[in-house]
């Protein structure tokens, strides 16, 4: 058979097996296997698909991603994010549509260490879903805030999805850290912008919250502030600064969050010991993860799709710009049926020679693109994982009312999206300043 129509199988198969449920890191080697032996036979698939998983769990890049994950799960456990959301709250809370605006500047805080947006989500939350509720806001607005500034857990480093990206394509995790910084900061400065437009037009959406007094403010800031600096300070400006490689950065975080929180006995030691356990399990649900993407992306090489696929790309008569919104419109639609994670190891192997090699845009520019476009997917429908842990925080919402008031904070996303691939610099000028 000829291989691109195995490829093309290959893929259909695929989605066959998450229609039925499968796992899928189990359905990207099993499709990645077949597909190999039948291309080739299987002792060699056996040979060249143990070399390959051998060369990539034993690369130091990928021991980063424990070190991240562990540092935002302590964060997650010890309540850095209540003391984050209660200096936000004194600061701007008294503004009309304050509380959600506030919500904004929390997950961009939180997300600086804790680089998951299930666990932004979770945490921001459960403390300001009770507050936005108290002060009555509209639960759509209220909701919806809090589901799409979980996004910015995944864009502004330390990040999990730009730690795989970079495993995944070879590009410096380093780079992508420092790439994703003025994108995330710009997309929840958006997200405060539709806030306030849309409280404006309707002040019934956010009423106003109590002023608190700068003697407030400076306590909260006191007791809310200075673990978070200690994390960016040591951990993260290390990095920056060439001290430490990413994954001694991430060591450096963790223990540095870790002693912060037993010396404030904010840390019991059952949530110790279910942050290790937390860690452990989501480690190893991105090796496997990893392990099935390896073993697809090697079937995807020799069937040759992807090459054609960019050659066709390459001749489509249209700028190339319109060819990178294509691809992304692409991951877009997968992104509202596969998770975040999963879907940028399965579309890697298929569109990174597209955009890199074809069209020749900057690999790091890509990696905080598809960052952003993958993320849209965790607050749109069906999956939209975002919006459903909030159900689990706020079961009298119907989801149809939290899905409602995702649109305003979509557009922002496809906007912002828009501009930096009119204005690529946005994520590149940095990484270029500083390495």
């Amino acid at each position: 058979m000829d291989p691109l129509y195995l490829g093309a199988i290959g893929i259909l198969v695929f989605f066959v097996f998450l229609a039925l449920k499968m796992p899928i890191a189990y359905a990207m080697a099993i499709v990645g296997f077949a597909g190999y032996s039948a291309l080739t036979s299987p002792e060699v698939a056996f040979r060249i698909v143990s070399k390959d998983l051998y060369s990539t769990f034993s690369s130091y890049s990928l021991s980063v991603a424990p070190m991240f994950i562990l540092m935002g799960l302590i964060a997650f456990r010890s309540g850095i994010g209540g003391k984050l959301y209660n200096f936000a709250y004194k600061l701007i809370g008294h503004f009309p549509g304050g509380l959600a605006i506030a919500t904004q500047a929390t997950c961009a805080l939180f997300g600086a260490i804790c680089g998951s947006n299930t666990a932004t989500a979770a945490t921001i939350g459960s403390i300001a879903l009770p507050e936005m509720k108290k002060y009555k806001y509209d639960a759509s607005l209220s909701t919806a805030s809090v589901g799409a500034g979980g996004v910015l857990g995944v864009l502004i480093p330390p990040s999990t999805i730009f730690i795989v990206y970079g495993v995944a394509t070879q590009v410096s995790i380093g780079k992508l850290f420092v790439a994703g910084i003025v994108p995330g900061v710009l997309l929840m400065l958006f997200y405060m912008a539709a806030i306030y437009y849309m409280v404006r037009k309707n002040p019934e959406l956010g009423p106003a919250g109590e002023k608190s007094t700068w003697k407030e403010r400076g306590e909260a800031f006191r007791t809310g502030l200075w673990e978070l600096a200690i994390i960016l300070v040591v951990s993260l400006g290390g990095l920056f600064a060439g001290y430490f490689t990413p994954t001694e950065a991430g060591a450096v975080g963790a223990a540095s969050i870790i002693l912060v929180s037993f010396l404030e006995k904010s840390l019991s030691w059952e949530n110790f010991k279910l942050a290790l356990s937390e860690t452990t399990r989501t480690t190893a649900m991105i090796m496997l993860l990893i392990a099935g993407a390896t073993i697809f992306g090697r079937f995807m090489a020799i069937s040759r799709l992807p090459f054609e696929l960019a050659t066709m790309v390459g001749n489509l008569p249209v700028p190339s710009f319109v060819a990178v919104i294509i691809v992304l419109a692409i991951c877009l639609v997968l992104g509202c049926i596969i998770d975040a994670l999963a879907l940028v190891m399965l579309t890697i192997p298929i569109f990174f020679p597209v955009v890199v090699d074809t069209l020749g845009y900057d690999p790091v520019w890509f990696g905080v693109i598809m960052v952003m476009v993958v993320a849209m997917g965790v607050i749109t429908p069906p999956v939209g994982m975002n919006i459903y842990i909030l159900k689990g925080i706020a079961p009298e919402i119907p989801l149809e009312t939290m899905f409602r008031g995702i649109w305003p904070f979509l557009l922002m996303q496809v906007l912002l999206v828009l501009i930096m691939i009119a204005i690529p610099g946005i994520a590149t000028f940095l990484p270029n300043l500083i390495y």
